[in-house]
């Protein structure tokens, strides 16, 4: 075999002499340009060899295309941007796909080719106007190309684009929903929507939390793609170690083969019914896990990249958006609450926790490779063989080495590398401490409508640091977790001009002072607070709002704001003397209110306790 070395990202691609019967130093040469659409002078790209590189990929969906139906394509390159998809008919006519693009890595082109005809399709995808993968697709009695069945680069490259496509939406628009159900069951947004022809979706309940999210997406898409799946027993560590993990469970009823949704069912739930928030909260160094750290690095955390928090809240990574000019980037990514709620948030610093403990191995991270073994079997690899030269994501501890607040930095340079006016830092600031706040109104409000829908109910409250994490209505309807991340948001944006003198490096100052850029911020926040308001709805029905002043003001009440035996004005931090109180119409226990007394520092000091 020889290797033709390609860029950073990309294995080697290997040519083999032996498939060559004319003399290999005659064909070499057109057969690697046909790889790399480097075409010969006076070829065009119908005469070269239809393949993939191992740099770019083009992959179709359904897997038995019909004439008639939509055929769905995604172009998905590990090296460099694409250009444009292009598909010939079988009649030989050409036509331009519109598609979507996003930036990478992985980059993407993803379009759709309607009411095909019967027969082969040539597919196309370009760079700088050359040919850089092909595929042929026979729609009518043809079968796409399924990958080859392994955890490879390029089915690592499509679960990334697919993960990206999955939560697409424009970055302004909130992007919530009840489940993860409708968003796999919208063929617009799931490119393996009934992929294998079956109405599979519709017999696939799809309701995972926090902890389940990135298991339950890695599951469903091997499930589709006929690919083994991992997973391990971890126990939840203590205050002083972090959680450790049993030998892994490989799966491998999907490989190779058309799996039943009753199959994928019962996988998914034993993953379900066995992982939980301490399967990805594993030690940076441990090698027996299910997911290990990569680099801080916008060439190494691609969409589907899991973060981990030191508490136990789980996101995944779905979309970068550039910085444009004074318009500030954004990592954008989704998160499962107990109530099995979906949304979208953007990175910063009160959605993604961040400390240094002994309890947990807190960063990003990334599913530990399945690769196979000599004799066909099937193992995960150690982190001495994550070195990056394969193409996926190295091993890396770096995030071991930062306190909270370079680790924060670090990631603002990662999205905004030319730096950040102050007043758009404070504004970008201030709108994430709004969705946090809007998102709550909704977790608050669907605890409210259990209570009512249950008279003289009372949720049972666990002890000490098992408020965090339980299960139940509790953990269904309560919100500690959340409020923690609220009241830390809180204090982050007030706390931006202090991170302006610490950190001027990261702002665009155009020779002004950070000490006087920092005052102008505060300046802003103070005309802001006036200006920003949530409305909840009370217990008689009304509605009520709350500026962010009056937010700020009731931080004490918030500090024990998430009980769901309280009347939701005392979860938005009434007081008796409060003028929305006065529709208040039920309390927790005594018992339970002198516990939450109990753990008020916890939340006062934004500190979470140690299990």
């Amino acid at each position: 075999m020889t290797a033709v070395f390609t860029p950073r990202f990309a294995a080697p691609i290997l040519v083999s002499r032996a498939s060559e019967p004319r003399g290999w130093a005659r064909l070499a040469l057109p057969i690697l340009l046909g790889l790399t659409g480097l075409l010969l002078p006076g070829q065009t790209s119908a005469d070269t060899d239809c393949r993939p590189g191992d740099q770019v990929r083009i992959w179709t969906a359904p897997l038995n295309p019909q004439p008639g139906a939509p055929l769905e394509i995604f172009a998905i390159a590990t090296d460099a941007a694409l250009d444009e998809l292009r598909i010939t008919d079988p009649s030989g006519q050409q036509e331009r796909l519109r598609a979507l693009s996003n930036g990478g890595p992985p980059w993407s082109l993803y379009g759709t080719r309607f009411r095909p005809a019967s027969g082969v399709h040539r597919v196309e995808t370009t760079r700088s106007g050359r040919v850089v993968a092909c595929a042929e697709i026979e729609v009518g009695g043809g079968v796409s190309d399924r990958g080859s069945g392994d955890w490879d680069l390029a089915s690592e490259a499509l679960y990334s684009a697919w993960i990206e496509h999955l939560f697409n939406a424009p970055p302004e628009q909130a992007l919530s929903f009840a489940s993860l159900a409708p968003v796999l069951r919208d063929p617009a947004q799931n490119f393996l929507f009934n992929y294998l022809g079956e109405n599979e979706d519709n017999q696939f309940p799809a309701e995972p939390d926090c902890a389940d999210l990135p298991y339950f997406l890695r599951a469903y898409f091997a499930w589709k793609l006929g690919l083994p799946i991992a997973y391990r027993p971890c126990n939840r560590g203590s205050r002083s170690r972090p959680p450790s993990c049993e030998s892994p469970v490989i799966e491998t009823r999907f490989s190779g083969a058309r799996t039943p949704p009753s199959t994928a069912r019962e996988v998914s739930r034993r993953i379900m019914d066995t992982v939980h928030s301490g399967s990805v909260r594993t030690a940076l160094d441990d090698d027996d896990t299910d997911f290990y750290p990569v680099p801080l690095d916008r060439a190494w955390l691609w969409p589907g990249t899991v973060y981990a928090d030191p508490y136990g809240h789980i996101l995944i990574l779905v979309k970068w958006i550039p910085q444009n000019g004074r318009e500030s980037g954004r990592l954008l990514a989704v998160d499962a609450q107990p109530d099995n709620s979906v949304a979208r948030k953007r990175y910063w610093e009160g959605n993604f926790l961040f400390a240094r403990t002994p309890s947990a191995g807190p960063g990003f991270k990334a599913y530990r490779p399945l690769a196979r073994t000599a004799g066909g079997g099937t193992r995960l690899l150690p982190n001495a063989a994550l070195d990056g030269r394969s193409g996926l994501p190295p091993y890396s501890t770096e995030q071991a080495g930062l306190d909270p607040d370079d680790f924060h930095a670090r990631m603002e340079r990662l999205i905004n590398p030319q730096g950040l006016d102050p007043t758009a830092a404070y504004e970008s600031t201030l709108d994430a401490l709004m969705e946090q706040l809007e998102t709550r109104v909704t977790s608050v409000d669907t605890g409210e409508r259990h209570m009512r829908s249950r008279p003289g109910t009372v949720v049972a409250m666990p002890s000490g640091p098992a408020i965090f994490e339980t299960t139940g209505p509790w953990e269904d309807y309560a919100t500690p977790s959340r409020d923690m991340r609220l009241l830390i948001a809180m204090k982050a944006v007030e706390g931006l001009p202090e991170r302006i003198r610490r950190y001027p490096e990261l702002y665009v100052l155009r020779g002004e002072s950070a000490a006087s850029a920092a005052a102008r911020v505060e300046q802003l926040h103070a005309r802001r607070m006036d200006e920003r308001f949530i409305s909840y709805e009370r217990s008689d029905g009304s509605p009520w709002r709350l500026s962010l002043r009056e937010l700020y003001a009731r931080r004490a009440g918030l500090e024990v704001a998430y009980n769901p035996n309280d009347c939701v004005e005392t979860r938005w931090g009434a007081t008796p003397d409060s003028p929305d109180a006065a529709t208040c119409r039920r309390q927790a226990p005594r018992e339970q209110r002198a516990r939450m007394e109990e753990y008020r520092p916890w939340f006062r000091d934004t500190i979470r306790p140690p299990r």
